[in-house]
């Protein structure tokens, strides 16, 4: 299940670690909702999505849309951060967020996008329905691809980030609760791997997207 060549990154080749100067920009959404952005989180990106893409085991969701099933235009992989096929990086990478935001960070939800022709509708994400105030990360592998985000309520002007390999993005405060984000389709977007883990579900509860 190889994906098409990836785009050359600027810091996506040598082994994969995180980098040692990281420099989070605060985005201020609206008074209570906010997103960290930190360009080249990681090194070696490039290496890390074969790695993932390889050893990942990726499903294929459905939908039910206007009584009708459709296959969901990306792949998915779930699993814990203990388990013995997340790679190292991803540990201290964690380590690296939990070490800023003071919070335990937990589960690693993964979306695969092919090409261009996958992409991911509006939403948020299901721990705003459950928890005040999570904390969702993500670091994108591969791309360059748009992450796009909109105002449930329209009061506040939408924004968007071109995400490179290695990039992270952390959205924080109430942004799951009045925020929802995506992944527009592109005719000539490139894959990528969006590798999400999120601090603030109850103890000894089920991860999900």
């Amino acid at each position: 299940m190889l994906a098409a060549p990836l785009p050359l990154s600027l810091f996506g080749t040598g082994d994969c670690r995180v980098a040692d100067e990281r420099r989070f920009v605060r985005h201020q959404l609206d008074p209570c909702c906010w997103v960290d952005r930190v360009e080249g989180f990681l090194r070696g990106s490039d290496s890390l999505f074969r790695e993932v893409e390889r050893s990942f085991t990726w499903e294929q969701g459905r939908r039910l849309m206007y009584g009708t099933w459709f296959d969901e235009p990306r792949l998915t992989a779930g699993l814990e951060l203990d388990d013995p096929v997340a790679p190292a990086v991803v540990g201290s990478a964690v380590a690296a967020l939990e070490d800023r935001y003071k919070r335990s960070f937990s589960g690693l939800f993964c979306n695969y996008y092919r090409s261009g022709q996958d992409g991911v509708a509006w939403h948020g994400d299901r721990i705003g329905r459950r928890v005040v105030d999570p904390l969702v990360a993500i670091i994108s592998l591969g791309g360059p691809r748009w992450f796009a985000m909109r105002d449930r309520s329209g009061l506040s002007p939408g924004r968007r980030w071109l995400l490179h390999g290695g990039d992270l993005l952390v959205m924080g405060g109430a942004t799951q609760h009045h925020w929802e984000h995506s992944v527009p389709k592109s005719a000539s977007g490139p894959p990528r791997i969006s590798l999400t883990t999120r601090a603030g579900w109850p103890e000894g509860s089920r991860h999900a997207a």
